[in-house]
């Protein structure tokens, strides 16, 4: 018998965590997070991280779990995740997988194998020595000249997926998109449902905007400066995330702070358009779009447990 799962994903912004806290009072869930940056801690603000009395006694997984001079990856996230799956299940609890990084999703879903891909740690020195000297956007040009597919999915400023995709094709002659796709294909070990919540692209962005405005108001700035104090930069995983990377230019700086502002902005809409991008590749999901429910959480978290309810996943 395979085991359930419930997937709540969607854009950032869009309201995950609310309707998941709701989700899950509704089902005796508990809640793993696969989000990339609120694994961190002291990372609260930047990365829109529930705090303690919003889970509203509900148990949440893969919060504050690293320091944020650790490396926190696919990998991790999978063995991680997979052991508070067996802690769920043994509690009688159904788990609940909110958040927005879709690769985390995937590669915890389909039980995608990271074990088996070689490395060439001296091309790996090499294309990072490229990116320090000449930028990303020199070393994504290759990338896209052997992978377009890849290219297109990978920002740029993700240089160690970039360096990744590219050690792959230097090792197999093959694509990591084509390897993906196939691993993709794979059945799931899991009975599961997949949401993706969304809206409408106007009101997603104003909401990005509005979150960004919020954040400098409890302190983003002072957040990032702490950290900066505590020793952490840029070249950490965790400081080039969202928010982190542009704050700390500032800081630095490297930019004025409204160009910081600007950047965090816009930044996060194609993060958003590149989340929703891999959602509408995914098999089998399940696609909640707010406005057809006017808005309404009830409504909703109705549709949701209906769903589940015919997929058996709630008997």
């Amino acid at each position: 018998m395979k085991k359930p799962l419930i997937i709540l994903t969607g854009p950032t912004a869009v309201g995950k965590t609310e309707l998941s806290i709701q989700l899950a009072k509704k089902v005796n869930g508990s809640i793993i997070s696969a989000d990339s940056m609120q694994v961190y801690r002291y990372m609260d603000i930047g990365s829109a991280k529930i705090q303690k009395e919003e889970m509203q006694g509900i148990p949440h997984y893969l919060i504050d779990t690293f320091e944020p001079d650790e490396e926190f990856h696919v990998v991790k996230f999978q063995e991680y995740a997979k052991k508070y799956l067996e802690e769920i299940y043994a509690e009688g609890r159904i788990p609940i997988v909110a958040g927005g990084t879709g690769f985390y999703i995937q590669a915890l879903l389909y039980d995608i194998d990271f074990t088996k891909e070689q490395e060439d740690f001296a091309y790996r020195k090499e294309l990072e020595a490229i990116a320090k000297a000449q930028g990303a956007h020199v070393l994504h040009e290759k990338l896209r000249e052997v992978d377009p597919k890849s290219a297109e999915e990978i920002h740029e400023n993700n240089v160690k997926r970039v360096i990744r995709a590219l050690e792959f094709y230097h090792l197999s002659g093959g694509k990591i998109s084509e390897h993906n796709e196939k691993e993709r294909q794979k059945e799931s070990p899991y009975h599961f449902a997949y949401f993706v919540l969304n809206d409408e692209r106007e009101r997603l962005y104003r909401r990005i905007n509005q979150r960004v405005d919020i954040m400098l108001e409890q302190g983003l700035v002072e957040e990032v400066k702490k950290l900066k104090d505590m020793g952490y930069h840029k070249k950490m995983v965790s400081m080039q995330g969202l928010g982190y990377k542009e704050i700390l230019d500032y800081l630095e700086g490297e930019c004025t702070l409204e160009e910081a502002i600007y950047r965090i902005k816009r930044d996060t809409r194609h993060f958003a358009k590149r989340q929703l991008t891999w959602f509408r590749r995914e098999r089998e999901v399940l696609w909640v779009n707010k406005p057809d429910f006017q808005y309404n959480n009830d409504k909703m978290l109705d549709y949701i447990i209906a769903e589940l309810e015919k997929k058996q996943i709630l008997v």
